[in-house]
């Protein structure tokens, strides 16, 4: 008998599966690449919020938990998906240079925001008001991590790769079971996908459209994240992402027009070379309304659980939920009422 089986082989679920491992758990994890949230996300993770200049709760605890969780797989898989990387944000007037200060000034943001601004001339990114730096931000590259996460767990006979039918799955009181493969508890981390489980789909999970674009600039040459309006992400060979947008009503995955044109319109205010269009990128996010995650078990079935809503900051989140999630069924705890599925009714 496993003691997990976790469905759903993105960024929510591979962090369960690293906490289950590093508990000495055994698991087999289901996914069908049907939510690609995590696949196209920007993957930078930054402890502030940079449009108010405010710092999420717990924000600190999750980024020095991330941080060796990270590296552990790194070590163990011989690959190499975090990248520390400095972020600016582009300031448009004095008064954000203001801003920027009075905020650096507060007890909570003082260890992230740089307490100065940064003159840093970039041939093509326009900046006659400077910079502010962010501390302790990075980039984890989400397709090495997910790639080399799923071959390793294929290697060991641990990954199933096909779609999961909640009509074959058997949930009894002390036990689960799911086509022929007997469980002490199933996990659900299937983003967006959790609308279609019977167990969880009452749980007002929004989800949130993002799209991004790929672009190669030769001439840019940056060394550096860049928040002005939208993103810029250098991932080398002169390519870089940009994004994202925000859209609330179309919950479909395809890349559209106007996200297209949303993002062109803002990356021509930010730079001024030269540059092409290599990919064109789409996902929903997994965001609750009060922007909070959904962590724990189900009401009536004590061996069914959820790790979801990690909306825009996976990255940061995942370690952090999955273990909170991990320890509440390895000790019978609840997770904190902020984000438990408690604060919801079925």
């Amino acid at each position: 008998m496993k003691d997990f089986i976790i469905v759903g082989g993105g960024l929510a679920g591979i962090c369960f599966a690293e906490t289950a491992f590093l508990n000495n758990k055994s698991f087999v994890l289901l996914s069908d690449a049907s939510q690609n949230s995590s696949v196209v996300a920007a993957g930078l993770y930054n402890p502030v919020i940079l449009k108010r200049f405010s710092l999420p709760q717990d924000s600190k605890v999750h980024l020095e938990y991330m941080k060796p969780f990270y590296k552990t797989i790194e070590d163990r898989l011989d690959i190499k998906f975090d990248f520390d990387l400095p972020v600016y944000r582009k300031f448009a007037s004095i008064e954000e240079q203001n801003m920027w200060f009075e905020a650096a000034d507060k007890p909570a943001l003082e260890p992230f925001l740089l307490p100065k601004v940064i003159h840093t001339k970039y041939q093509y990114l326009p900046s006659p008001f400077g910079f502010g730096q962010v501390l302790h931000t990075g980039y984890v590259d989400t397709n090495v991590l997910l790639d080399g996460y799923h071959s390793s767990l294929k290697n060991q006979g641990n990954l199933l790769q096909e779609t999961f039918v909640y009509d074959d799955l058997v949930v009894e009181d002390d036990s689960i079971s799911y086509k022929g493969i007997k469980a002490k508890h199933i996990v659900f981390a299937e983003g967006f996908g959790i609308h279609s489980n019977p167990y969880f789909k009452y749980l007002p999970l929004d989800g949130t459209k993002g799209e991004l674009l790929i672009i190669k600039a030769p001439d840019l040459n940056l060394d550096i994240a860049v928040n002005g309006g939208v993103f810029m992400l250098p991932l080398g060979n002169d390519l870089y992402k940009v994004g994202a947008t925000y859209e609330w009503y179309d919950k479909t995955p395809a890349t559209t027009d106007a996200g297209k044109q949303e993002l062109l319109e803002k990356l021509n205010e930010l730079i001024t070379c030269n540059y092409e269009v290599v990919n064109h990128l789409a996902g929903i996010r997994p965001t609750t309304k009060d922007r909070k995650c959904l962590i724990g078990t189900h009401p009536k079935y004590k061996n069914v659980h959820l790790l979801n809503g990690l909306g825009t900051r996976g990255v940061m989140l995942g370690p952090a939920m999955a273990k909170e999630l991990y320890d509440s069924i390895a000790t019978g705890t609840p997770v904190r009422r902020e984000i438990s599925l408690a604060r919801f009714k079925v």
